[in-house]
Formats: structure tokens, C-alpha cells, sequence
């Protein structure tokens, strides 16, 4: 989560909401890819942290398959990320921050574990949460 947390502080250092997100490999600790958001920076709506990440991982294995990766998150990911999570095929996400406006992995909504999905990563939230939470808290306040 410190990664993450680092790739979410170059997201504010861009003007971008400080999001950043990590994919580590089915050992746990060799980092594939990173990303934070770029959507200011890029001017492009998909460009979140975790679909930054997902391609960056998927590039570097030369697959769109992650089975036995682990995305990690400073906040808990939107339906899209949560839908690309679930298409990359990941078999676990860790986030820190619940996102109760706009969260899809337990807060407003449970995109990743929906039972009519063909894939169903687990889910461990709160990891640094407050750590993620006041980054986000600052840059807002800031605004």
C-alpha cells in the first residue's frame, strides 16, 4: 500500500485526485505495473489508477489474463475499475479508503463479488485507510 500511496501523491503533484494503485504478482511482492490517475494529465475518463495498472500488467505478462495478482488501491474502486477487475481476472484486491459516493467492491455497491459474474476476487479493505483517506481529505480541502 506505501507504493500506492506514492503513486497517489504523483497524482496530486499533477492536479489529479491522488489515486494510485499497484499490481503485484502471484508471489506478492514483484511489483508488474503501477499507475495513479492521469485523467487531468491525459484528458482521457478511463485513465484511474487501476485501469492504468491493469494495462501495464497485462502488457508486461503479455497477457489480459492476471490470474494470481493482486491489485492494491488507495481508495476503493468505481464500477468501472471494479468491472475491469473483474474481467482481468485478479484474484484479489486490497484497498485502503471506502469510497461511499461512488465505491464498488462493498460501500454503495458489490460489483466484484456479484454472484452473476463469472469471476469473484476477494476483497480486503481498510489496509492505511486513514493514510489514503487524508490524502484524499487534503487534496479537496485544498481545492
Amino acid at each position: 500500500m506505501r507504493l500506492a500511496l506514492d503513486e497517489a501523491g504523483r497524482a496530486a503533484r499533477g492536479g489529479d485526485v491522488p489515486v494510485g494503485a499497484v499490481v503485484l504478482a502471484a508471489d506478492g511482492t514483484t511489483v508488474l505495473a503501477a499507475g495513479h490517475n492521469e485523467r487531468e494529465a491525459t484528458g482521457d475518463p478511463t485513465a484511474h489508477a487501476e485501469v492504468l495498472a491493469l494495462r501495464r500488467a497485462a502488457a508486461r505478462l503479455g497477457e489480459w489474463r492476471l490470474a494470481g495478482c493482486t491489485l492494491v488501491v488507495t481508495l476503493e474502486p468505481c464500477t468501472m475499475c471494479a468491472g475491469a477487475l473483474v474481467q482481468s481476472r485478479v484474484d484479489r484486491v486490497v484497498y485502503g479508503a471506502r469510497d461511499e459516493k461512488a465505491g464498488a467492491a462493498g460501500s454503495l455497491w458489490d460489483v466484484v463479488r456479484d454472484r452473476r459474474l463469472n469471476h469473484r476476487p476477494e476483497v480486503i479493505e481498510g489496509v492505511l485507510a486513514g493514510e489514503c483517506a487524508a490524502l484524499l481529505t487534503d487534496f479537496f480541502r485544498a481545492r
